[in-house]
């Protein structure tokens, strides 16, 4: 639900302040794409960086304390918050109660509310991308085919909970893998539902999937040599690569996926919605894609 107590003050002569709670943030591009949106929607404001360790509780409750006053207006989660700032909370909306994960807090009222716009962000930038490659669906069936499209999700964290809430909600089957198979576990019995199993990557045939998700952070930077996958891993030519990881511009994963005649892409697409859709909660404005994208595209 958008802050509309605060959308009715806004207006070119108030200053906003939004933020990013985080750790690591130095990489970050969340605040060239929300100060593009701030300037193209004619609103004044900063968005400002908060890294906060895993184990700064305080440091937690001292930001989110600065959300409640009024001095910040909206504030985004990244890892490793996105569970964690669920008990610091008043209140979820029924999706990001649903996904066990939150990127995005506004005040309403008295209440600090959360929200999650990675799923949404997700899919949005997802179907662009299976409408203008239609052809890499197995046996060419409607874009998000509910009999044919099947989805392996590397990772069980924050992220790989938006992920699967947002393939299940659109009746792909979907397998997690992560090196973490108890948490693997938990995301899954989070999800009850017939087209959600885990599996232990090493012994599963990429080759049977549709799409990749990975949700990891292996191939950030500056660890830009790694990949979630097996060295030597074989993928099927047609297969649809999505690495949510934008930092490098393009990871290990999605040039050695290209080389194999994969569709592959990063997690920039997908950050520029979230982000969009993040914005409009706390503003009541749709900020145009093109300028978000012109923000972060050298």
């Amino acid at each position: 639900m958008p802050l509309s107590s605060f959308h009715s003050s806004i207006d070119s002569e108030h200053r906003i302040q939004l933020g990013l709670i985080g750790y690591p943030l130095d990489h970050s591009l969340s605040p060239r794409i929300h100060t593009a949106a701030l300037k193209a929607c004619g609103l004044r404001g900063d968005y400002s960086l908060f890294p906060i360790h895993p184990d700064d509780r305080q440091g937690l409750k001292d930001v989110l304390a600065r959300l409640r006053s009024g001095d910040l207006h909206g504030l985004n989660v990244t890892i490793p918050h996105k569970q964690t700032v669920i008990g610091f909370l008043d209140e979820l909306t029924p999706t990001s109660k649903a996904i066990g994960a939150v990127n995005t807090i506004y005040l309403r009222g008295n209440q600090l509310i959360g929200d999650n716009t990675d799923a949404s962000g997700f899919l949005i930038d997802l179907k662009k991308i299976l409408a203008e490659d239609q052809s890499k669906i197995v046996n060419r069936k409607p874009v998000l085919s509910k009999v044919e499209a099947s989805a392996i999700v590397l990772g069980a964290g924050g992220s790989a909970r938006a992920v699967v809430y947002a393939l299940l909600s659109e009746g792909w089957k979907v397998t997690i893998a992560s090196r973490q198979i108890e948490q693997a576990g938990q995301l899954a019995q989070s999800f009850p539902n017939d087209h959600l199993q885990i599996a232990n990557l090493q012994t599963f045939q990429l080759s049977s999937f549709n799409l990749i998700v990975n949700t990891t952070p292996l191939g950030m930077t500056p660890n830009i040599d790694a990949s979630p996958l097996p060295e030597g891993t074989t993928l099927a030519q047609g297969t649809i690569v999505y690495d949510l990881v934008y930092n490098p511009r393009e990871t290990k994963l999605v040039r050695d996926a290209k080389a194999q005649g994969c569709h592959a892409t990063t997690g920039l697409g997908m950050l520029i919605e979230q982000a969009a859709l993040s914005f409009e909660l706390w503003t009541g404005h749709n900020p145009p894609r093109d300028i978000l994208y012109a923000s972060v595209v050298e």
